[in-house]
């Protein structure tokens, strides 16, 4: 039953329309695939909607048959556990919220593919508060990879990655401050989509960082993101497929490639190489301006400044219900000053500048989305480890929210990604770069 959510998006909507699968059909399922997946699937999701998915997919049906072609009806799909909901509580990972009502309406991004026809099956686990790379939770439990299950699925949008990754539903949606969206596809092997900040809304989701917040999908394609990303941001689009020949990318040897994993440098090298065989054509320029990043952050930034003013009233009553380690970092928020607050901006317009300087003439910037493979779970018992990881994790993806761009990762196997980065609302451009490199790589392997 289960093999009915094996194929993508696009390719299940197909046999919908043409009567070949019912949403009835799908979402049960989905429901069997994440019973089946046993403690994974426990760890994936914080809340199932059988009962309201089911009626979803009666009506979804009911469309169907009368000629309905709604770009995501009667589709299975999960989103992260920080989107309201209507009727529902909405933990963003914490039991500090389980405490507040119930949403009294849906976030704007879950009406939008309520709208477009997609069926709600649950919600999904995540970094609480969505602060970490890494998908950690002692509240839920940690998410870990479907294949893998001694390794970390990566973060915040853990549950998500995981919940596409192991085929329980075909999208999801997350949101990405530092690499939430992209750093859990590579971990999973999946396509991960980071659009610029202001093209979809982040209203009703909890926020982390009113500058870096963005909104998204996880997907097994990258055609499905381009769907899902047509739902979200409101727009009607078609993409060109360009030969790599006709295409120039940057790639810089220095701060995004250094310390990298043995592996993770080789497959990234390899895949350039590929590229270069097709056609494509790669620059190599340094960006040493990126070393500034992590001295502009070291406070905490723009998000932790962002998040206290969020949390600051109600922080101390109840910092014993947090997980420490994301505390420690809430906290950091408290003693940054408006002049500090807006030195940090000062220098983040200074950086886009130089960016767009730099990739003026390119395509894309590839890079590997992560400098490392996904850690172990032990590893990160440790309190020193956990935050070391979390930066090594997190140093690639934050550059794009840094220079408010947008990004994709694409899968090159093993828990490895490879970053497709554009400037700021670019996003058509860089998908359409994706779908090319996509279709490219998948081919030349099957040849």
């Amino acid at each position: 039953m289960t093999q009915l959510l094996s194929g993508t998006l696009s390719e299940t909507r197909e046999r919908l329309q043409a009567g070949k699968v019912t949403s009835i059909d799908l979402v049960n399922a989905s429901f069997a695939r994440i019973e089946e997946l046993g403690a994974i699937g426990q760890l994936a999701f914080t809340h199932c909607y059988s009962q309201k998915a089911m009626a979803a997919a009666k009506v979804a049906d009911q469309r169907l048959a009368l000629g309905d072609d709604a770009p995501l009806l009667g589709l299975p799909i999960s989103i992260k556990d920080s989107m309201d909901v209507a009727g529902e509580v909405t933990s963003a990972g914490s039991v500090i919220f389980t405490q507040n009502g119930a949403a009294e309406k849906d976030a704007h991004v879950v009406d939008l593919i309520k709208r477009a026809g997609a069926i709600i099956v649950g919600k999904t686990n995540m970094s609480e508060f969505a602060f970490s790379g890494l998908g950690v939770n002692p509240h839920y439990g940690t998410p870990v990879r479907p294949d893998h299950s001694d390794y970390i699925a990566g973060g915040s949008t853990s549950g998500g990655a995981v919940s596409v990754a192991s085929k329980a539903v075909f999208a999801t949606l997350g949101s990405d401050t530092g690499g939430s969206l992209r750093i859990p596809a590579a971990f999973c092997d999946v396509v991960g989509f980071k659009p610029t900040a202001s093209r979809v809304s982040t209203a009703g989701v909890v926020p982390l960082s009113y500058s870096y917040d963005s909104v998204g999908a996880i997907t097994r394609s990258v055609e499905d993101v381009i769907v899902m990303d047509q739902v979200l941001s409101q727009t009607d689009y078609d993409i060109p497929h360009i030969p790599l020949s006709q295409m120039r990318f940057f790639v810089t040897k220095d701060y995004v490639m250094e310390d990298l994993d043995a592996e993770v440098e080789a497959r990234f090298l390899e895949t350039l190489a590929r590229l270069e065989a097709a056609g494509a054509t790669i620059i190599y320029r340094d960006f040493y301006e990126l070393s500034q990043i992590p001295h502009i952050n070291s406070q905490g930034g723009l998000t932790a400044a962002e998040i206290w003013s969020e949390h600051e009233f109600f922080f101390d009553q109840l910092r014993d219900q947090y997980d420490p380690l994301v505390a420690q970092r809430i906290e950091r928020g408290r003693s940054i000053t408006a002049s500090h607050y807006l030195h940090i901006l000062r220098k983040r317009e200074e950086l886009q500048a130089v960016a767009a300087k730099k990739l003026a003439f390119f395509d894309a910037w590839l890079m590997p989305t992560v400098a490392v493979k996904p850690p172990k779970v032990e590893a990160l018992a440790d309190e020193e480890a956990f935050f070391r990881l979390n930066g090594i994790v997190l140093r690639n993806t934050t550059v794009s929210n840094f220079l408010d761009g947008c990004a994709l990762s694409l899968p090159l196997g093993d828990g490895i990604g490879l970053s497709i980065s554009g400037l700021k609302d670019q996003d058509h451009h860089i998908l359409t770069v994706a779908k090319s490199i996509e279709k490219y790589l998948s081919e030349s392997s099957e040849g």
